[in-house]
Order: structure tokens, then sequence, then C-alpha cells
């Protein structure tokens, strides 16, 4: 099978990176393995430059519809996915910011949300080019989303799968219990139409066939999330202490699924013709764990990322918590990176005129480079609690990452944001937008692991 690839929502190529094994710069130039036939990134919320999308030219071109058009800056809701190119592997890290975790699952809108309905437009692609297989990427809350329905917005996508007739494995992954330096955590999907070669080969594998009672179903599919499937087979995992492996049917309607449907899905499973299957797992990883140290800077760091003194303390280094249910603090001591990261007391009143008191825990100051990187978020460019502070390898001075170690701690080439092609020209992206361009991305690392066996997929197919 020719290995055709669509990328929607395509950032500034994690997928293409991974897929085709983009480490370096060097790499750029090499003839890829999986062919993009056609690339979609549109961000809203850009009034004049499209960041994204033009480093995604910048390092890999453009590509045209059917109609000899260049719509891959359109919005995708805007676009006739009839006119896209054939395809075999749909790709996509579909918007997370209704699930993210940078603001509270209470809160969070799922499907209803401003970009949740752009599951939709991925919907609409594989009903009108219907792929063989599809790989997604989405943030770990996707499958408890929204907090009043646990698990309705997952529901929802694999009862879409379900109706275009695909089986549909998915994992948690943390990028950092396989090795790899962020401890970044995300639901990926993994889905096959049931007529591939591939879904048979499963299927006999274990000895599947719909005439088999519940109980033996559940043991292949089990066997299928713990052993054989696709997950399983990349990203090795045992059976969690005293786990089994619990199923759900998916009601008829999506329309049913949105109003009725719970599920408490577990971190692993696996939806075939409607049924779900699902399973606590933990990782059975024992290899080299890459730190945070491992992707630093040993060289010479300019000075912009350097922290001045008066910024980082407003009082004795050592002072953790600060009460201020009394009194607030003054605007030049909570302007620093200690009261920012520090536990807090703050009296608040609510809309209802409620008075309250709002805490939070002390996060650790200076990040720490003998273990993999926390979670990067799109606030990485900004003065946020959950911006990383480093210790210079070089001078032992308080910085910033660079923009370069932000990449890396996603897995990307080093640079790989530092230039866009905006109407022609080769213009340098800012350096808040490079942060937030990694804060928005995945783990390049865990897609090159996926590709491996993709790759053998697509050559029995």
């Amino acid at each position: 099978m020719k290995k055709t690839v669509c990328e929607l929502f395509a950032g500034v190529g994690g997928f293409r990176c991974g897929l085709n094994n983009i480490r370096t710069a060097e790499d750029y130039g090499k003839e890829e393995k999986w062919d993009t036939v056609w690339f979609s990134q549109w961000e809203p919320a850009e009034k004049t430059t499209q960041y994204a999308h033009d480093c995604y030219v910048y390092r890999f071109g453009t590509r045209l519809d059917n109609n000899g058009r260049d719509t891959t800056n359109y919005n995708i809701e805007d676009v006739d996915k009839t006119t896209l190119p054939d395809f075999n592997l749909l790709v996509g890290g579909f918007p997370c910011q209704d699930y993210s975790v940078a603001s509270s699952l209470a809160t969070s809108k799922g499907l209803e949300g401003k970009k949740g309905i752009l599951w939709w437009s991925i919907r609409e692609t594989l009903e009108a080019k219907k792929p063989p297989f599809v790989l997604l990427e989405n943030v770990d809350r996707l499958l408890k989303s929204p907090a009043k329905q646990r698990g309705r917005d997952f529901g929802v996508i694999l009862a879409c799968f379900r109706d275009e007739g695909y089986t549909v494995e998915w994992r948690v992954i943390n990028a950092a219990e396989y090795g790899y330096q962020q401890r970044r955590r995300r639901t990926f999907i993994f889905a096959y139409k049931n007529n591939t070669k591939y879904a048979k080969r499963i299927l006999n594998t274990n000895g599947y066939t719909d005439a088999l009672d519940e109980k033996d179903k559940k043991e292949c599919m089990e066997n299928v999330v713990l052993k054989d499937g696709f997950f399983a087979e990349t990203f090795p995992v045992n059976k969690a202490e005293s786990a089994k492996i619990r199923t759900k049917k998916l009601p008829l309607e999506v329309g049913e699924v949105s109003e009725t449907f719970q599920c408490a899905f577990e971190n692993s499973g696996i939806m075939k013709n409607g049924i779900i299957y699902t399973i606590k797992t933990v990782p059975d990883y024992h290899g080299k764990q890459i730190t945070l140290g491992d992707v630093m800077e040993t060289g010479q760091v300019e000075e912009q990322y350097f922290i001045p003194e008066e910024k980082l303390y407003y009082t004795n280094p050592e002072v953790t918590h600060s009460d201020e249910t009394g009194q607030r603090l003054p605007k030049e001591d909570r302007q620093t990176w200690q009261y920012l990261k520090g536990a807090k007391k703050l009296l608040r009143t609510s809309s209802t005129g409620h008075e309250y008191v709002f805490s939070e825990g002390a996060i650790s100051m200076i990040d720490q480079e003998d273990k993999p990187a926390r979670t990067m978020l799109t606030s990485e460019g900004g003065f946020s609690r959950t911006t990383h502070i480093v210790r210079d390898k070089m001078t032992g001075r308080v910085r910033l990452l660079t923009a370069a170690e932000a990449e890396r701690i996603q897995g990307f080439p080093t640079d790989h944001t530092k230039y866009c092609l905006v109407d022609g020209k080769t213009v340098e992206m800012p350096l808040r937008k490079r942060r937030f361009m990694m804060g928005n991305a995945l783990v390049v690392n865990l897609v090159e692991d996926m590709e491996k066996i993709l790759e053998k997929i697509f050559d029995v197919e």
C-alpha cells in the first residue's frame, strides 16, 4: 500500500517529522518515506501572519487540492473534503483547547466548545476520503470530557468511527515513561477499516469471531490491548494490578451518545462493532531515560534568556509560601517568579459576593535536570507559573528555556521553527511564537516509534 498521508491541524509538522524520521537539519532535504499529499493548518486567532502554516511551508513546501488550488491555509470547516487528493493515512493532533490542563475540567466545553467542534471536520474527511488508517493525538482528558457527562466526547468520536466501518484502539501515553525527555501525557487514537488485512490479522491472531460469547470476546480484546494491538507492539504494557477489562455498548445513534452516554474510559482500550473494551494498563519499559539536562545547551546562551535577580525573588529565596488572606503583596513582589511559582492563600470574592480563600501549592522554582522535563504548555513563552526555569550549564545563572531547547524537548530538530515563508520571503518567527508552537506540539519521538509499526502494516497491505 502506498504510504500517502493527509495531515490535519498540522501545526509546524510534528507528524511529518515523526513519520519521516526528520531529526536534524540535514534530514529536511532527504526523500520522504511517507508522501504528504495534503495538509491543513489555520489558526483563527491569528489576525496577520499564520506562523505555524508558514513555518510548515518553509520546511516542506505546500500542496494543492485536486482542483489545483492551495487550500492548506483555509479554515478546515470551509474546505470541500471531496477535492482532497486520495491518501491512505490520516493524521492529526486535533485542537485540544477545550480539554486542556490549562483550564479546569469542570469548565471544559468539550465537543460543544469553540474548537471541539472541529472534530466534525475530521468526520467529514473520513466520509469523503475513506482512508484505511487513521492516527490522531489529543490531550489525556479527552477520555473524561465533559465533567458533567464523563466520557461523552470520546464516545461520540468512537461512534463516528464505528459508523464509518472502523475498529479503534486508544492509549494514553506519557512520553517520559518510554524513555523520552518530557512528562507529557497524551491520548493517541489508531483506527483502521474493518476490511483491511491488518484488521483481519488482528482478529485471526486472537481467534475472534462474532459467534464467540461475551467472555471469549473480552479475552480476545484484552489480548489485543495488552499484546497484539498497534499500541501494545509499539509501547509495551502490563495489566494494572487488579485491573479487569470492562465493556460497554455504544448507542446506535450519535445523537443518543451525545445526549445520554457516559463511560469510565481507562487509559487503554479498543472499540469494535460498537462495543467498547477498556482496561487500565501500566508501562513496561526498562530502557534508557532521556532527561531535561540531556537536551539543554552546553555552550553560550543569549543574554535575553537570563532572568534578572530582581525578577527572580521578592524576598528570601527560601520562602515558598505567601499568605495574602489579610493583605495583598505589593505589585513588584507579585511580578516575580518566586511569587508566581510559590504556594499561596488569596482572599477572593465570588460573583455572588461570597468571600473565599483560594489556595495553590508550590512548584519547583528551578526544574531538575536529571529528570524529564515537565509538560510544556502554550504559556511557555510568557510569565506563567508553568514556564520552565533552568540553571544554565555554562554560567550557573538562572534562565528560561531557549527556543531550540523547547524544540528538542518535543523531539523536533534544533531551530525547526526559526524561519517562516511569508509572501515568498523568508522571515524569522518571533521568539514568543516559537515557544508557543512547542506548547501546542506533540512529542515527535512517539510518532517515530509508531512509524516503525505503520511501515510493517503498510508493507503487508
